[in-house]
């Protein structure tokens, strides 16, 4: 989808990919999910190929050839990835040999590049972050099958074990001080997180859509005409219709100024996070309201409403959390730099 014209694909802008995005997720969000991982990596390469760094037009060729890109960030112990890391990287002839546990490898089954990132600590002028991709034929690491979740078990997001795996230099796409950014580290905080926004907007809304129309169908032998009619009822749609409303011009307007390139200078980061904290807590809740409403029938794993109940827990996990969202929302209205130290007091 991301991949320029010019190089084959289709060009769509970020705004674009959300809302096809949003279209699979209604019907398969966990399926839409691991595919982010995947789409957000040509989407990041192919924002720098049009900014004029070609840098990474090798990954949009090999997108185009058919490889597929896993995200390796998470680890235990670090909640400002991708900024810093508890993953080593030690450089070698022609390379770098990394190390570490990492967590919620996305597509693990598939993937053939698993972009990572770990700390070269030991090179002049201080610790630098090293941004890498890993092919799937390297040597010195491991699967290890931990996906055994309550929810979104399509993505099959299993740990990764890095043993001294090698790396080359030709599939190093960033080395960046420790705690900096740049439009590729905006990237891969930007797009993935918009992409976790549009998948619960569409989880919110499949939720709606299975709830609405089975209260109108619910009778009571104590209420004269369908549950549809009782005040308590209209409440609780009222505050789904009520929370559900504001996230789709919140999220699309988001990914819009990101496609047309508008200078929201420190503040993008913020703006990134509140996109995606509004549309899970509203998933969240949306979620809630819909198994209430709708009786005992939503605990059933026949009901889909039950699975969509088990996907939106997910949303929250996913980074940034709340603590860091507030963390950062926060300090971006208050003035104060998000590099500064020490972090609190």
């Amino acid at each position: 989808m991301a991949v320029p014209h010019e190089l084959g694909g289709q060009g769509l802008t970020l705004a674009q990919v959300c809302r096809e995005q949003r279209a699979l997720a209604y019907h398969a969000p966990a399926t839409a999910l691991g595919i982010n991982m995947h789409v957000y990596w040509v989407g990041v390469a192919a924002d720098l190929w049009r900014q004029g760094d070609k840098s990474l037009e090798w990954l949009l060729r090999e997108a185009m050839a058919g490889e597929i890109f896993a995200a390796g960030h998470s680890e235990r112990g670090n909640d400002l990835n991708p900024l810093l890391s508890t993953t080593t990287a030690a450089r070698v002839d022609g390379g770098f040999r990394i190390t570490r546990h990492k967590m919620f490898g996305s597509l693990a089954p598939v993937w053939t590049r698993y972009g990572l990132h770990a700390v070269w600590a030991d090179v002049d002028g201080g610790p630098k972050i090293v941004h890498a991709f890993m092919p799937r034929d390297t040597s010195g690491y491991r699967i290890v099958e931990t996906w055994d979740t309550m929810v979104m078990r399509a993505t099959r997001s299993d740990d990764v074990v890095l043993e001294s795996a090698f790396v080359p230099d030709n599939y190093v796409a960033r080395i960046l001080l420790a705690g900096t950014a740049d439009a590729f580290v905006l990237g891969i905080f930007g797009r993935p997180l918009l992409g976790f926004a549009n998948v619960y907007h569409s989880v919110a809304r499949r939720a709606i859509d299975l709830a609405v129309p089975a209260i109108k169908k619910r009778t009571s032998i104590a209420v004269s005409r369908s549950m549809a009619y009782h005040p308590e009822i209209q409440h609780s749609v009222a505050q789904m219709m009520l929370a559900f409303d504001p996230i789709g011009p919140h999220i699309e307007q988001v990914a819009q100024d990101w496609s047309n390139g508008v200078d929201h200078g420190a503040s993008w980061p913020a703006k990134i996070l509140s996109a995606k904290h509004h549309s899970v807590e509203a998933c969240w809740k949306i979620v809630d309201l819909a198994m209430e409403v709708s009786g005992g029938v939503g605990m059933f794993r026949r009901n889909e409403l039950e699975r969509l109940f088990r996907d939106a827990r997910c949303g929250r996990f996913h980074p940034a959390n709340t603590f860091l969202t507030h963390e950062i929302v926060a300090k971006t209205a208050l003035g104060v730099d998000l590099g500064e130290q020490p972090r609190w007091g």
